[in-house]
């Protein structure tokens, strides 16, 4: 170790552009993990969605799109329109206080515009599935088909 930290000096000093990059690379890593520590939105495994399911019972809002929600859902998953989402509307306002799950066919969708929009209106626990209903898929957890 003694021998790296007296051969550092040289390898940053004849590598001023790789040693750049790699701080601004430290730097970014490090902010955006500190975004996700800080966030009040947690993205949530399909593992770590199935104990909320079973210890909660979470309100789950499903945004995809109606034909890909209509090949396959998490059950229980009620679909909404990214248009027709409201979080003042009667039925969602008064989940407030409820765990709420937002999902969409591949996490990378509107599920975290939807869970920013939750947050500003007063919601205390959004969460996002994270990979979406894909990965839930993928974990060969139960799929509903449908409308339902």
């Amino acid at each position: 170790m003694n021998d790296f930290l007296h051969q550092l000096p040289a390898f940053v000093g004849n590598h001023v552009a790789l040693s750049v990059l790699f701080v601004i690379l430290l730097v970014a890593l490090l902010v955006i993990q500190a975004r996700i520590m800080f966030s009040k939105i947690r993205e949530l495994s399909p593992a770590a969605l199935t104990g909320l399911i079973n210890r909660d019972n979470p309100l789950l809002i499903d945004l995809s799109a109606l034909a890909d929600f209509e090949k396959m859902h998490v059950p229980g998953a009620k679909h909404v329109a990214m248009s027709q989402f409201d979080p003042e509307k009667k039925d969602l306002a008064a989940a407030k206080s409820l765990p709420v799950v937002l999902m969409d066919k591949d996490g990378r969708g509107n599920a975290a515009k939807a869970a920013q929009r939750l947050l500003k209106a007063g919601f205390e626990h959004v969460h996002v599935l994270g990979g979406g209903v894909l990965a839930w898929h993928a974990a060969q957890l139960p799929v509903a088909k449908g409308n339902r």
